[in-house]
């Protein structure tokens, strides 16, 4: 129901309610004053009139000093009329009095007959009377409250008040009625001024719970943030991270950017928080740049408090190494996790007093060195106890223990077989080295361990090669695992490589003194099974645990191919630097190459266009994006709906608008026709007001006011 609607409802209502309650009251009075009150015959030298809602008459007949029809009431030149005056009374004291008793249906009863008697109270009465239905916590009521702040908004907005208001949006947020508090608070903000910090947190902190509330959550978030711009407010980095992390949840990740760029420009300092949502955020959508220039000041935390908090920060970095592909990035990432590990335990009391003193660094968002880039405020050693992210909830790459961070058994499996598809199997032997080096194992070495699970996959060949850059660098290799791999060759028939193998058993000590096939029968005889590693924080699951992840990994691989995250790193580059031919061409070549663009793609042409107004180029590429959309190859996407609909209403395309809204309601999704409402009325108020369809000079101009009238409609908005 609209608005419109909506007002008219409540009005029919008051009025039932007031006529239910004259029949059901046999009053009895006597005077002139007591049939005031009643039905009353008003003769003007014609036929009688009965009318309940006669002081509205007679005030008017009075003010316009109507003495020829009204000649006794003309006459006097008091400014209230005695028998009105005291009709006016009675009800007022009547509905004072239950607002008093809190007794929400009485005065719920004469508020209606009031109203329809003589219009809205004074204000002090109507927010008494929207408080106490507040108060109720009723759904019922509740809702009731809401749908009179509208009527009271559209006949005598003047009456409304910014306390009422805010508990009232307090209330409908916290029982999770999110379009009323959304509406309230936004009513709120336009009338009056902007809320505190507590009221706003915890409203938000409601709102988010919904995937609804948490899209209008971001909206909210955003306008307010619009207005800071002029009014130099400051805001808290708790709200943005509250708003941030639904976004994150709800996987709204084009409002996220907007909202990290708000933070930007209002110049809120980013905590630990932020860092971890960002690195999330960035992990989603594969913007590994950003997140590199974040890892600068991440790896100078060395607290090792924090370097628990961090944990998912290095997942998400990892995470990206690998759909990138990017092995070498991968594996200098986990080798430095050992550092890193030993640098917390060595000097976290040290550089504990040193970073509490760190001034606040300035990272630089989006293009590096254009002026179209942007800065944030970045203090990434304060962590705000007010709200805490779940820095380990997600993390499968990088995992905290002990006091150290360590790369997952998922995470070297992902390493190991990426090598191994590209056969760079020295690679795997430079690993391997390194890490005996930084790990600290007491039972046997961690390359025995990978060797091994190698083995238990059928990775024969790889296993053999790294055995053999171990030995020339001295590593010692448990025995137990040659004669693992000498089973292995000996079951699939491979009998020269086992003698190879058998020869360098000798070169080690093994089986010095016996022939070729007394050696064969001891290996194959034997028990050589190589116990797990158990060494507590390094890489601590066992030879099983890690043959499955790699065996997994080597059947499945990566789903997605490492050239989009690529490509549309290089788009976004380009939209950024305003360059959008150049990110027309390299969305050409990726076609070319027969890999699909993703709704990220299509996003950051679409912002490119945005920011520089372009709204034809625009439509152009709606053409594209729907033929999409109606193959089936590419996924429906609230943001980009979004944004699409926001664009062609700014630029006057309300056949394109119109066909936005028809995918909305086609896909059952929501959408914040507030903000599309306030848009239209800011640019097009008065665009195609009087004009009809009859009236039309084209058949063009005549479809464009039907679009017009039909998102009129949509938006709910009253013809005035």
């Amino acid at each position: 129901m609209n608005i419109t609607g909506i007002v008219s409802y409540i009005e029919r209502q008051m009025r039932v309610f007031y006529c239910s309650c004259q029949l059901s009251r046999k009053v009895s009075c006597a005077g002139s004053h007591a049939s005031a009150t009643s039905w009353i015959n008003v003769s003007c030298g014609r036929s009688s009139i009965l009318s309940y809602g006669w002081q509205h008459r007679l005030v008017r007949y009075r003010n316009l000093h109507l003495s020829s029809s009204l000649p006794h009431l003309s006459s006097t030149t008091q400014s209230v009329l005695p028998w009105e005056s005291s009709s006016c009374e009675s009800p007022l004291r009547k509905l004072e009095a239950a607002l008093e008793e809190n007794c929400v249906d009485d005065a719920w009863e004469f508020f209606c007959s009031y109203k329809c008697l003589h219009g809205f109270p004074k204000q002090v009465v109507v927010k008494k009377m929207i408080s106490l239905m507040t108060r109720s916590v009723s759904s019922h009521w509740l809702l009731k409250a809401y749908h009179l702040v509208l009527l009271v908004l559209s006949k005598s907005p003047y009456l409304l008040d910014y306390d009422s208001l805010t508990r009232l949006a307090l209330i409908l947020a916290r029982s999770q009625m999110p379009v009323p508090a959304s509406t309230i608070i936004r009513i709120a903000l336009d009338r009056f001024k902007f809320p505190s910090f507590d009221v706003l947190s915890t409203l938000l902190f409601h709102l988010v719970k919904s995937d609804i509330g948490a899209y209008l959550a971001s909206n909210i978030l955003i306008e307010i943030c619009e207005r800071s711009l002029h009014k130099k407010l400051v805001l808290n980095v708790t709200i943005f991270n509250l708003v941030l992390n639904a976004c994150l949840k709800f996987e709204s990740f084009q409002k996220a950017l907007l909202i990290i760029k708000c933070m930007s420009l209002i110049g809120v300092a980013v905590d630990a928080n932020s860092i971890i949502i960002f690195a999330q955020i960035y992990e989603k959508l594969g913007l590994r740049d950003e997140l590199m220039r974040l890892k600068v000041h991440v790896d100078s935390v060395l607290s090792m408090a924090l370097s628990r908090h961090y944990c998912q920060f290095y997942d998400s970095l990892l995470s990206l190494h690998f759909r990138y592909n990017d092995l070498g990035l991968a594996m200098e990432l986990m080798l430095d996790l050992y550092d890193q590990s030993k640098d917390f335990q060595c000097v976290d009391s040290l550089n504990t007093l040193k970073n509490e003193l760190r001034k606040p660094f300035l990272l630089q968002i989006g293009s590096g060195n254009l002026t179209t880039g942007y800065k944030v405020v970045l203090e990434p050693d304060r962590l705000r106890t007010d709200f805490i992210v779940d820095s380990q909830g997600q993390s499968t790459l990088v995992l905290f223990s002990d006091g150290k961070l360590t790369p997952s058994t998922k995470a070297l499996a992902k390493l190991i077989s990426g090598f191994v598809k590209e056969r760079r199997f020295d690679e795997i032997s430079k690993f391997l080295i390194g890490i005996e080096g930084k790990i600290n194992s007491k039972e046997r070495s961690f390359s025995t361990l990978v060797l091994a699970a190698c083995i238990q996959v059928g990775l024969l060949e790889t296993a053999h090669d790294v055995l053999d850059d171990l030995e020339s660098v001295g590593i010692y290799v448990d025995p137990s695992l040659y004669k693992s791999l000498f089973q292995a060759y000996w079951k699939e028939n491979l009998f020269g490589e086992s003698k190879v193998l058998l020869k360098q058993m000798r070169k080690i000590g093994l089986f010095e003194n016996l022939s070729d096939e007394d050696a064969a029968h001891s290996c194959l005889s034997g028990d050589c099974t190589v116990k797990p590693l158990r060494c507590k924080g390094d890489f601590s699951e066992n030879k099983s645990c890690l043959a499955g992840h790699l065996s997994k990994e080597i059947r499945e691989g990566d789903l997605v191919c490492p050239l989009v995250y690529e490509f549309n790193s290089t788009i976004l580059f380009f939209c950024k630097a305003n360059m959008m031919e150049d990110a027309i061409r390299t969305l050409k070549k990726m076609q070319q190459k027969n890999i699909q663009p993703t709704t990220q793609t299509f996003s950051y042409l679409l912002n490119g266009y945005s920011s520089l107004k372009m709204y034809r180029q625009i439509t152009i590429l709606w053409g594209e994006i729907k033929r999409r959309l109606e193959d089936g190859v590419l996924s429906v996407d609230r943001d980009l709906l979004d944004c699409l609909l926001m664009n062609f209403l700014r630029g006057g395309y309300f056949e394109r608008v119109m066909d936005i809204v028809s995918y909305i309601t086609r896909y059952n999704m929501f959408a914040d026709k507030w903000k599309f409402k306030e848009e239209f009325l800011k640019l097009h108020k008065d665009l195609y007001r009087n004009l009809k369809a009859v009236h039309a000079k084209t058949d063009a101009q005549r479809k464009r006011l039907e679009h017009v009238q039909a998102f009129r409609k949509w938006v709910n908005i009253v013809r005035m």
